[in-house]
């Protein structure tokens, strides 16, 4: 499946549609520290951290990548329920990481603690996992999570 990951700025209706089919199964913790699916998407494309992956002219997952200096944050990660296990949370992993990668960065993933499924994608893909607590704040070491495809 030839997933495209593009990082979302405008978002048309059929995306903003999408977006909301990918975080609707998502867990509660996922969206801290938003107040759901809407304030995060919102939030995401407001500031430009918002990366897509799309087949066939749809979106089929979605996360927060936030650039810093030297370190980037990838985190609120999720893959539409009906396209799990097929490839898309990795593939906008690696695409994540070329990014940070060609900016001289290192690419780091962000999860609250205890989250298994964080833990897992990370070991399977052998990626640095900050454990962060969850809080109101949008900077690594106060928000952040993570769910595998």
């Amino acid at each position: 499946m030839p997933i495209t990951v593009q990082v979302l700025q405008d978002a048309s209706y059929q995306d903003q549609q999408d977006l909301q089919k990918i975080y609707r199964d998502a867990p509660p913790w996922l969206f801290a520290p938003f107040s759901g699916d809407s304030g995060l998407i919102e939030s995401s494309l407001a500031d430009g951290s918002l990366i897509a992956g799309r087949f066939n002219d749809r979106l089929l997952g979605a996360g927060r990548l936030q650039r810093h200096h030297d370190v980037w944050y990838l985190s609120h990660l999720c893959v539409r329920k009906v396209t799990r296990r097929r490839g898309v949370a990795e593939r906008l992993v690696n695409q994540a990481q070329e990014m940070a990668s060609q900016a001289g960065a290192e690419l780091r993933l962000l999860a609250p603690a205890g989250q298994i499924e964080a833990q897992a994608l990370a070991a399977k893909l052998h990626m640095s996992l900050d454990v962060l607590a969850t809080g109101r704040h949008s900077e690594p070491g106060h928000c952040s999570a993570i769910l595998p495809g």
